[in-house]
């Protein structure tokens, strides 16, 4: 996109972001042409829609869009796809004697499909199925962020559906690029609760003073700047790496810079931002959930450190 035709994007995605959330933004986001934009820049339209995603706390069905894209299944009749269940990141289905088992999680936009996409572990390796819905259970999840809009997804031993066969991309192909979606959104995030601390700590005034010039204050916001920058110039270096590690370790970077975030952010708003009044709350929320999905940031810098035992070597340094 040349830098006309990009900013009007961002200005449409930030429009439906900000007005919309659910399957409204859904709507909004064919409209303004965001699954076109993933087909011809899938960086420049993922990186985008997410970070504003994060900041606006809104929620759409994109993330399975996203993976039906890396695994090349985006024209199936069926265009929304299972994702892992929190904490995980193996495929969610399983096929064994009995059928197919599937656990794992949705956006609401399922309940009014037919069918969904379930990549499936089989001993012929990964496959993707297609699975009526009336097959499943499905049910909403409340928690900590029940505004995320998520549906458990579950079935046993199921023996109705359609086998697709393998995916011109793999399962680690579609995760890498889940995890660079999840962590712009966890930077639009971060970047929201670093907003709410900058405006209290401007407006508040304590000893006739605004906090905003207290030393103490300045350090916490200074610290949560350079924590978002770290994890977005991580981002921007998986991107350029491309390897399924790099995602990783951006994503844990994302959670992690995230959680920091909402510490140093908490603190400067004090007593106001534990209350619903005010809506950090909402972000604290949203970011401890995003953090879970495909590997929380504990997860990922484990089963890292234990892939650079196995292979004995620290891995390339990355542009950063």
């Amino acid at each position: 996109m040349d830098p006309e035709d990009l900013e009007l994007f961002r200005r449409s995605l930030r429009n439906a972001t900000n007005d919309y959330t659910g399957q409204a933004l859904d709507v909004a986001l064919e409209d303004v042409g965001w699954l076109d934009a993933m087909a011809i820049e899938p960086r420049v339209a993922i990186s985008t829609l997410f970070q504003l995603q994060g900041e606006s706390n809104a929620s759409s069905s994109a993330l399975g869009h996203v993976v039906c894209c890396a695994l090349g299944l985006s024209e199936t009749p069926a265009t929304e796809v299972v994702l892992p269940a929190i904490g995980q990141w193996d495929p969610p289905g399983t096929v064994n004697g009995r059928g197919l088992h599937v656990s794992g999680l949705a956006s609401t936009a399922l309940r009014d499909l037919e069918s969904v996409v379930v990549i499936a572990a089989t001993e012929r390796g990964d496959t993707a199925i297609a699975v009526p819905t009336a097959s499943l259970t499905l049910e909403s999840v409340g928690g900590v962020d029940p505004n995320l809009g998520l549906l458990r997804v579950t079935g046993e031993d199921i023996r109705t559906y359609a086998d697709l066969g393998p995916t011109s991309a793999d399962w680690t192909s579609a995760v890498a690029l889940a995890r660079l979606a999840i962590g712009h959104e966890l930077v639009g995030v971060s970047r929201k609760m670093l907003e709410l601390a900058r405006q209290h700590a401007l407006g508040r005034v304590q000893f006739d003073r605004p906090i905003s010039s207290f030393q103490a204050i300045r350090h916490r916001l200074a610290e949560t700047l350079v924590a978002i920058e770290m994890a977005e110039a991580m981002l921007d270096s998986a991107w350029l790496d491309g390897k399924s590690n790099t995602a990783a370790m951006a994503k844990a970077v994302a959670g992690r810079q995230a959680r920091t975030s909402a510490r140093h952010c908490q603190q400067v708003l004090a007593g106001i931002g534990f209350t619903r009044e005010h809506p950090l709350h909402l972000y604290v929320r949203r970011a401890l959930v995003l953090d879970g999905l495909f590997g929380t940031s504990a997860s990922l810098t484990r089963a890292l450190g234990k892939e650079m035992i196995t292979a004995g070597q620290l891995p390339a340094l990355l542009p950063l």
